[in-house]
């Protein structure tokens, strides 16, 4: 077993969250970079990050990195990397490609001379001429920014927003990873009441649930690396019997997800009924000009309509005025809004004590972070 680079992929504005994930893991010597995130490991962590990565969009076996000007160069360089150490003689491999600001522009091109460069360094290894290319599955990713050709097999599969809980997606559904981090970027733990009054198919309650009781979000689906020999089954149940054992599986969470679309809240208790939080989690039908909440240092953390759609922005700037009159009674809560308005603080009546950048999707959106003060000490 040796020394191995592993990138943590993320959306934009997402690097520093997916950062203190990997650190809390217990990982050093971190290269941050726009989109990814750089760490070193062994075997054994790529089923722990896999397993743990509540931010990150995919977890990705690091090949190599070399400049690349022209197709002989990546075809040598990429042949010259330890592909045979990792693809099987009858896995299955494809290439996916990207590049910016470089001289081999041409996606398709680099692809096919990535593809050329594994089939004949594996070739050399294999004493084959044909290979089957029906076991287990590798995606090779070739990509070249600035000239410089990085090279990675994806780990993951699907992406890690997959937890495997959503059972049924009602309209415009809030990314799980991203859920996790606008909870982990607000003042919210476990022993705080949270409501979110926008809940849709619950993804924010659940995941943040699953923060509170320190729920591993890949426990409830499978990796594309599991199928791989150096990849060993024995690494996979070590690591999922002690994400087993970190549960926090008797301690009682107080979280409420509300919102005015019956189906929506139906799907959100569907969704959390099917990994065990059915308990840990309240879902009701209720407007948040409604509702009646106590002023006790709760949290709110959510993703209201933006108002994109035509005859929508009307509707939803009196929504965000009355969300202002609302919430400004609740002055020991923290409140934290993604929307993609930049209207909002106008409309809502206050300025935000913090503003993150963030992606929807590709919606641009922005954070607002209201802080309330800190809760007495027990």
């Amino acid at each position: 077993m040796g020394q191995i680079e592993l990138i943590a992929t993320s959306t934009f504005g997402l690097e520093a969250i997916v950062k203190r994930e990997l650190l809390k893991l217990g990982y050093e010597d971190l290269v941050v970079e726009n989109g990814k995130v750089t760490f070193k490991g062994t075997e054994k962590d790529i089923p722990i990050a896999n397993l743990w990565l509540r931010s990150a969009d995919r977890v990705l076996l690091k090949m190599g990195e070399f400049k690349a000007t022209t197709f002989e160069e990546l075809f040598e360089k990429t042949k010259a990397l330890p592909w045979d150490e990792w693809i099987t003689e009858d896995g299955e491999f494809t290439v996916e490609g990207k590049s910016v600001d470089s001289k081999l522009f041409s996606i398709s091109d680099s692809q096919a001379i990535v593809k050329k460069a594994v089939v004949e360094k594996l070739k050399t290894k294999y004493k084959t001429e044909w290979f089957k290319e029906t076991g287990a599955k590798f995606t090779i990713e070739v990509s070249i920014l600035k000239d410089i050709a990085t090279l990675t097999i994806n780990t993951s599969g699907a992406g890690l927003h997959k937890r495997g809980y959503r059972l049924e997606s009602v309209e415009a559904p809030l990314k799980e990873t991203l859920a996790a981090a606008l909870v982990q970027l607000s003042y919210w733990n476990k022993e705080r009441f949270l409501l979110d009054p926008f809940c849709g198919s619950g993804t924010i309650p659940i995941e943040a649930a699953m923060i509170g009781k320190n729920i591993a979000p890949g426990l409830n689906r499978n990796f594309v690396s599991e199928k791989w020999p150096r990849v060993k089954k024995e690494y996979w149940n070590d690591a999922r019997k002690e994400a087993w054992d970190l549960m926090l599986k008797d301690y009682k969470l107080n979280i409420i997800g509300s919102d005015i679309d019956k189906k929506a809240v139906k799907a959100a208790k569907e969704n959390a009924e099917s990994i065990g939080l059915g308990e840990d989690i309240s879902f009701i039908t209720s407007d948040i000009r409604d509702m009646k909440l106590k002023n006790e240092y709760g949290v709110i953390i959510c993703n209201p309509p933006y108002g994109e759609r035509i005859g929508e922005k009307g509707e939803v700037y009196k929504l965000y005025k009355d969300m202002g009159k609302i919430l400004k009674t609740l002055d020991t809560y923290s409140i934290y809004v993604l929307t993609s308005n930049e209207d909002f603080e106008t409309l809502y009546g206050k300025r935000a004590d913090r503003k993150r950048k963030l992606y929807n999707g590709r919606i641009k959106v922005d954070y607002y972070q209201y802080y309330g003060p800190r809760p007495p000490k027990r």
